[in-house]
């Protein structure tokens, strides 16, 4: 009888210390969850931040749940999918939020329950998030106008196509283009900038097809993400053929342009790390989950491109992991 008792006391306290050691890693199997929230599911820029996450998800036995709003600016549908995250009891959420101001609520809620939230890409006016693993957004904007100066030798007339407003990472790289150009090259100005409303790529054409066509003589274009970038391309496709060559500067790595910047359609390129946020982001949260230590904020990487770097190993590799 004594054996028996020792037994059925060695059994309990095995599976004492299994389920421990299950809760440290985020939970049983069943619960090992984490959302992935975009800021819209139709650009490949964002099929980048999803390949990242699913890779760290599978190396650590987490089910990555995948969801966003088809448009950017559907800020009412991506708070709803972070409030499904919640009702789901996710074990974190890796967030790109699509508007740094309306987005606050969402991730108050998420930090009051208790639920690791990284923020990836573009920040969000809270401190109660995990992580925050995001481009040098405003460096990305200082690198295109060192280039847009370097290419028009310190003079000239540019166009902006902005981004929607109250986007933290477009609104960094507006902020850093403008004040790198007043600093360091007063010769060069910026004629107009407009934004696409709705934000398509389609639009983003027609605003630079406007900008280009009511102010005859533009020397430069800098357009500020992946949808802006294939518009400005696309405008520029039919634009006064015969005449000089307008140097664009494009954000972000879509197939058209990165097709367009080889053929010399383009000038150059700033490129993100959209792989590493969704890869970092999911492994941030289950390294808290598993109680270390998580930095506050991570810088992901930019890098401009130009067409002699695209042969470029490192630059090949990061090219790899987005298109």
């Amino acid at each position: 009888m004594r054996n028996a008792v020792i037994a059925v006391v060695f059994v309990a306290l095995i599976a004492g210390f299994v389920t421990i050691g299950l809760l440290r890693k985020g939970g049983t199997q069943a619960a090992r969850r984490i959302g992935v929230i975009p800021k819209e599911t139709q650009s490949v820029y964002w099929e980048g931040v999803r390949q990242g996450a699913k890779k760290a998800g599978d190396e650590e036995g987490y089910e990555i749940r995948w969801n966003g709003p088809e448009i950017e600016t559907d800020c009412e549908r991506q708070i709803q999918i972070v409030e499904d995250m919640i009702a789901q009891k996710v074990d974190g959420i890796v967030l790109a939020p699509s508007n740094r101001k309306a987005l606050v609520p969402a991730v108050e809620k998420t930090y009051a329950r208790k639920i690791p939230c990284v923020i990836v890409d573009s920040g969000v006016e809270t401190e109660n998030y995990l992580s925050y693993l995001a481009t040098d957004n405003y460096k990305g904007g200082v690198l295109a106008a060192q280039r847009i100066g370097a290419v028009l030798s310190g003079k000239g007339r540019v166009i902006v196509v902005a981004w929607t407003p109250n986007s933290a990472s477009t609104d960094a790289r507006l902020q850093g283009f403008r004040e790198t150009l007043a600093k360091e090259f007063p010769g060069i100005t910026i004629i107009d900038s407009q934004f696409p409303n709705p934000p398509t790529m389609d639009k983003a054409r027609d605003v630079t097809q406007d900008m280009l066509t009511r102010h005859g003589g533009a020397d430069g274009i800098f357009a500020c993400n992946a949808t802006t970038a294939g518009g400005a391309l696309k405008a520029l496709d039919g634009f006064q053929p015969g005449e000089k060559k307008i140097k664009m500067v494009g954000f972000d790595a879509w197939p058209m342009v990165v097709a367009g910047l080889e053929k010399g359609d383009l000038d150059s390129l700033i490129l993100q790390n959209p792989y590493k946020m969704g890869y970092e982001g999911v492994k941030a949260i289950i390294r808290h989950l598993q109680g270390e230590k998580v930095d506050k904020q991570v810088d992901t990487g930019v890098e401009l491109i130009t067409r002699d770097r695209l042969q470029d190993p490192k630059v090949q590799e990061l090219l790899k992991s987005q298109i």
